[in-house]
């Protein structure tokens, strides 16, 4: 069960073993804005609202960073970008083999986050600049530049 900052339930998450290292990853939602959203398992299970990111103030700080903690758009939690249409509801399923769904169980467990804005993929081009240097900068290299996390569900082993 995903749901937003005031508990309310947006949407569901499903991840499904397919054998040889790949997982399904099906998700739907209603009630979220419009446009594309950073979608991403984040490295701990814990989806508290209350617990703010003291820089952004962005809820659910609790979920940590994205699942693996390599250079962007390599996290291994990193999944596609989510469509919602003007309606508010948007779904969509993946294949990956980045994770498997033990994986997602173990440790500290594992969440997914719906974020306000579209996560970039680090696909900066290098005529852009940070900090005099050509590329992506920390923020982006980090989380995509998506934005707040606007929903968040534990994903659970039921």
């Amino acid at each position: 069960m995903i749901k937003d900052a005031q508990g309310t339930p947006v949407g569901s998450l499903e991840v499904e073993d397919r054998g040889s290292g790949k997982s399904i990853v099906t998700v739907a939602v209603a009630g979220l804005p419009p446009g594309f959203h950073g979608f991403h398992v984040h490295s701990k299970g814990v989806c508290d609202p209350t617990a703010k990111d003291p820089a952004t103030g962005s809820p659910f700080f609790s979920a940590g960073s994205h699942l693996d903690t390599s250079s962007h758009p390599n996290h291994r939690g990193d999944l596609p970008n989510l469509l919602v249409g003007k309606d508010g509801t948007g779904g969509a399923s993946y294949l990956t083999d980045r994770f498997s769904v033990e994986q997602l169980l173990t440790g500290q467990g594992t969440a997914i986050v719906v974020h306000s804005k579209p996560d970039n993929m680090a696909n900066i081009p290098d005529r852009y600049a940070a900090g005099g240097k050509a590329g992506p900068d920390a923020d982006t290299l980090k989380s995509g530049d998506s934005g707040a996390r606007l929903a968040c569900g534990v994903i659970t082993g039921q």
